[in-house]
């Protein structure tokens, strides 16, 4: 896509920088939200090299977006920038940010070796 789509819902906009597609999520991200954001992931992840997927104005997040980053780190290189702090603390409480490859920015994100 050339230009951002935003949207109301959990994912507010998808967008394509410098080779990648970045998703950005907002909200509360539990068992109830995560349904949008798991669809955008999935077809993402079959269509794209990198995903980047910007947390920075996710304000809640439990186990169900625990389960679906790692789901979506399995299956494509999955860049997480500006994690919100308490998203950063789930990670940190998991041991997940040693796993998943963290960004301060969606620059940085985009800019970063896939690898």
């Amino acid at each position: 896509m050339a230009d951002s789509q935003f949207r109301p819902g959990p994912v507010a906009a998808q967008f394509a920088r410098n080779g990648c597609h970045v998703i950005v999520a907002r909200g509360e991200l539990d068992l109830d939200t995560t349904a949008d954001l798991a669809a955008a992931l999935a077809k993402a992840a079959g269509e794209h090299g990198v995903v980047v997927l910007d947390l920075s104005a996710v304000t809640f997040a439990d186990s169900a977006l625990l389960n679906l980053l790692l789901h979506t780190h399995r299956a494509t290189t999955l860049h997480i920038a500006a994690p919100h702090p308490r998203v950063v603390l789930l990670l940190e409480m998991t041991g997940a940010d040693q796993v998943l490859h963290l960004f301060s920015t969606v620059d940085d994100a985009c800019t970063s070796d896939p690898s």
